[in-house]
């Protein structure tokens, strides 16, 4: 407030705007005391380990934890990938653009076929631009179980193949509202393919 030397009578007060006040800066937060880096790769990552009977400390009566990690030969922790149909992946929710590169895509699809297995197989009619391990959201196919989130397999500039969790039976998936788009889906730590559950 700042007395300008102006003198009114009683009715002609001004109301002090509250948005002109002083802006007070507050005090900083306290820090936080040896402060950590969280340790996403543990918390992240589900490990394989085989099981053994529950082993309780005499002196305690505490249980002791009592499976092992399964090691590769390259000496890493062995780790679940599931496959089979996305839990909760919203096409809505896939972001447009990252960068300058833009997602939500619509490919131009050619055809979508099934030879009996778990493998789709795609076909489009101009060049599609994707490279293996890219992402693609598959909706409106004839048969439910193929639709979803899915990484792919690049097979040539035109066609491109992915992985059910189910086999699907032989023929043509293609449908008058059948629609394929690019995405890109975050993925867990050291995992190169969506995670997917199965049905």
């Amino acid at each position: 407030m700042q007395n300008i030397k102006i003198l009114v009578c009683d009715r002609c007060y001004d109301t002090p705007q509250e948005q002109l006040r002083a802006i007070v800066v507050p005090a900083d937060p306290t820090p936080i005391i040896n402060a950590r880096v969280q340790d996403f790769a543990a918390a992240e990552t589900d490990y394989q380990a085989i099981s053994a009977a529950t082993v309780i400390d005499p002196t305690t009566g505490i249980p002791i934890p009592s499976t092992t990690v399964l090691v590769t030969q390259a000496g890493l922790n062995l780790t679940d990938q599931p496959i089979g149909i996305p839990a909760n992946v919203d096409p809505n929710a896939v972001m447009p653009l990252v960068g300058t590169k833009s997602y939500g895509v619509k490919l131009a699809v050619l055809s979508v076929s099934s030879t009996g297995t778990t493998v789709i197989t795609v076909t489009c009619s101009t060049a599609h631009g994707l490279s293996t391990n890219s992402q693609i959201i598959a909706s409106g196919l004839s048969n439910a179980k193929a639709n979803g989130a899915y990484s792919v397999t690049v097979t040539t500039a035109t066609a491109f193949t992915y992985t059910t969790n189910t086999v699907i039976a032989a023929g043509s998936l293609l449908g008058a509202n059948s629609r394929i788009v690019t995405a890109l889906i975050g993925l867990p730590l050291n995992y190169t393919q969506i995670p997917q559950t199965g049905i």
